[in-house]
């Protein structure tokens, strides 16, 4: 019987076509995986939402004095943006390769049969290969580019958005996960690792993390550096792994897992209490890559900025004021003393105004209290009522006979009562 081995697919991955295996299965077992199957894991996108916006903050605290002051002044918008390549994966099918590399498919000595240059990569295993199974080494150099020249055209916008991009696309070769076919544990019995790893794990402990980054400097050779990211990150995957499993053997599936249930589909995360488990093992590795993190980004933004001449930055700007001075300074000892977080200074954990939708209606329990009359403050006595006007005699048609014969008619009209309406 040919059984199909399915992928539970992450936000972030593109959808690929499910390999088909020769195996003998009994109807027991094949039950079993179509049950797997059903029970879909809580993922998320990239590092998660969180950790992208953090290590956007942190990217631009190490950025040396002539870059700093025009990256802090659009930092919120940076941090916003940081998660845009997640955000239009629903709408460009491209976009879903750029975030990830498959190392394990090439072979088990990876980093060394695949050509670090695109154009050798494309020649060994074709274009077609490389975008099935992750781009994001090729995606970096080439963003870091478009960011030189917008460097260079002094362009603001791009500037922003390009640096959002390319802090996106180097935070992604930072995790484990995002080297490895067996992106999600789907392949190891381990589905649901990916957020896990990425998400919860930092969103729970990051008040346990130190933040302070090296700064950032300029890289002789981008592709040689993003490539040195991914290969450590690899080298990680069979701690993320081994460590899961180690934990699991104190857990029962029903102290493992929770499960909701929505729109007819059964949704499976780990608990709270595993992930503060798993934390105990690997806490010390998610720490080390969202520590190193933001000064590749930051280092990234530096040499595409060197290498399109230096322009000075503070000429695409109003001049900071001496409040917004402060503040930078301010926020930077908190950075270096590790004080950030206590001091609700991280803005990733700072919630976002709803921005209000004039053409929104909303529910009835979100609706606003409809507007109660006040009440008056002092009693007005009610005027004496007025006498009822008198009513007049009811139209009439009287018919008479006079004596020489000759009829008559008299009409009498009501008159009319005042009602208030003439």
């Amino acid at each position: 019987m040919l059984v199909m081995k399915l992928k539970l697919v992450p936000n972030n991955r593109e959808i690929r076509a499910p390999t088909v295996t020769p195996h003998f299965y009994s109807m027991k077992k094949l039950s079993f995986t179509l049950a797997l199957v059903l029970l879909l894991p809580v993922l998320s996108p990239g590092w998660g939402f969180f950790a992208h916006k953090t290590i956007a903050q942190l990217a631009v605290y190490s950025l040396p004095g002539s870059m700093q002051g025009f990256y802090y002044r659009h930092m919120g918008e940076l941090v916003k943006k940081i998660t845009a390549p997640d955000e239009r994966r629903e709408s460009d099918p491209a976009e879903a390769p750029k975030h990830f590399i498959d190392m394990d498919h090439y072979g088990s000595d990876p980093f060394g049969a695949m050509p670090k240059e695109w154009d050798k990569a494309v020649a060994k295993y074709s274009a077609d290969t490389l975008r099935k199974y992750g781009t994001v080494p090729w995606v970096v150099t080439e963003v870091k580019e478009k960011l030189t020249e917008a460097f260079r055209q002094r362009d603001t916008v791009a500037i922003i958005t390009l640096s959002a991009d390319l802090g996106h696309y180097v935070s992604d070769a930072f995790v484990p996960l995002h080297t490895t076919e067996n992106y999600d544990g789907q392949l190891s019995n381990q589905a649901g690792l990916h957020s896990l790893w990425e998400s919860k794990l930092p969103e729970r402990h990051i008040a346990d993390y130190k933040l302070r980054s090296k700064p950032g400097s300029y890289l002789k050779d981008p592709q040689a550096a993003i490539w040195q990211v991914v290969q450590r990150s690899y080298g990680f995957l069979g701690a993320t792994f081994d460590m899961e499993e180690e934990v699991s053997r104190k857990y029962t599936p029903e102290t493992k897992y929770t499960y909701s249930h929505k729109y007819g589909k059964t949704r499976r995360a780990y608990s709270d209490a595993f992930a503060d488990a798993y934390h105990e093992k690997v806490g010390g590795m998610v720490m080390n890559r969202l520590q190193l993190a933001p000064t590749m980004v930051a280092s990234m933004w530096l040499t595409a900025w060197k290498d399109a001449g230096s322009p000075d930055l503070d000429l695409l700007m109003k001049k900071p004021s001496k409040e917004e001075k402060e503040k930078l300074a301010s926020e930077l000892k908190l950075w270096k003393d590790n004080q950030l977080v206590p001091q609700n200074q991280l803005l990733a954990m700072q919630k976002e105004k709803t921005v209000e939708r004039p053409d929104e209606i909303k529910s009835a329990v979100d609706m606003a209290p409809a507007p109660t009359e006040p009440e008056p403050a002092v009693a007005v006595p009610a005027p004496a009522a007025q006498p009822a006007p008198v009513a007049a005699p009811a139209k009439a048609k009287v018919k008479a006979k006079s004596d020489d014969g000759i009829k008559q008619k008299t009409k009498v009209k009501a008159a009319k009562t005042d009602d208030g309406w003439n």
